[in-house]
């Protein structure tokens, strides 16, 4: 019983932590350049440590996503 009461105390924080490790965050704008700048200005707000793009694709406009980390 003690076995399964820490096990389940391991999934609930690991859970938590997970969900409070990455955000995901979206800019646009008419150059990479210009949609990054976004992003990172974004993660500075957010207090992330760091960022990672995930996607970015170009027509019109640059459309840009990234995962934040704190």
């Amino acid at each position: 019983m003690k076995s399964i009461k820490t096990f389940v105390a391991v999934v609930a924080l690991a859970s938590s932590f997970g969900t409070f490790a990455a955000q995901t965050v979206t800019a646009t704008d008419s150059t990479l350049s210009g949609a990054e700048a976004k992003i990172a200005a974004q993660a500075q707000q957010a207090g992330a440590s760091s960022y990672q793009i995930t996607e970015a694709f170009t027509g019109n406009q640059v459309h840009m996503t990234a995962e934040l980390s704190k």
